[in-house]
């Protein structure tokens, strides 16, 4: 059974068919490419997979658990985070804090105790601090962790932004356009990254993107997406060479 399976997932607004009859289905350990113009509906497709819209019809399934209808926060702790493509940190708190926020399904622990300062909040904060000072060592951004996120370069803040979608841990990876705003250096390195994390996590990861040298790069299979429909569907070098494809971003 596949980790992701998506099936007949449509959404209209306004009587225009954002999404019409979607499928799509990833194994564990995959990293999936969508694709296609802007307004080909890509992102519609990620807040329907975690919430934010309900479809009109269709199945979403992660793992087996039907997600349609859940809340957003449900949806996550079921086993689905995101980064978004307009980079959503908390600018002024620390790096740290920023991670920690992740965290806060792990180490509950009740407003009064927060409040209050009892033993063990003490105890989930220490235990907090630790975990996320770990994800920040992995991706070699411990030394920065009491700096205010805003202060960090692009390339870092995304990786932070990664950071504290992974303190939720997560079964599905959701990325969507993450090497937006990026120079080559940066976007080579965010691919290494995205490598990074498959392997080090054993995540499965789903990403959307309009550089084609990254998706080529990384992704073992991709789904193209046109005004809502699927275009074409398979292994990513041969889904790039399809004229249909190609006339889609290029036009005749």
């Amino acid at each position: 059974m596949a980790l992701l399976e998506v099936r007949n997932l449509s959404i209209s607004f306004g009587g225009l068919k954002a999404v019409d009859s979607f499928e799509l289905q990833i194994e564990k350990n995959q990293l999936y490419g969508l694709i296609g113009p802007n307004g080909a509906g890509k992102t519609t497709v990620f807040n329907l997979l975690t919430g934010v819209y309900k479809p009109d019809e269709g199945y979403i399934g992660l793992d087996g658990v039907d997600l349609v209808g859940k809340r957003t926060i449900d949806i996550n702790q079921e086993g689905i985070a995101r980064t978004f493509q307009n980079i959503r940190l908390f600018g002024q708190q620390t790096v740290l804090d920023n991670v920690k926020i992740g965290l806060h399904h792990e180490y509950p622990y009740s407003t009064f105790t927060g409040i209050f300062r009892l033993p063990r909040y003490h105890k989930m904060e220490k235990a907090m601090n630790e975990k996320a000072l770990e994800l920040l060592d992995v991706f070699g951004m411990a030394d920065k962790a009491e700096y205010l996120s805003s202060n960090l370069p692009y390339g870092q803040q995304r990786k932070l932004e990664i950071a504290r979608a992974l303190a939720t841990n997560p079964k599905l990876l959701l990325l969507d356009e993450p090497a937006a705003g990026m120079n080559p250096n940066e976007t080579k390195e965010l691919m290494d990254t995205i490598r990074f994390v498959r392997d080090k996590f054993d995540m499965t990861i789903l990403l959307i993107e309009h550089d084609m040298n990254l998706v080529s790069g990384i992704c073992e299979e991709i789904t193209v997406l046109n005004f809502g429909q699927i275009l074409a569907s398979g292994e990513t070098k041969t889904v790039l060479k399809n004229p249909e494809v190609i006339k889609a971003y290029l036009g005749e």
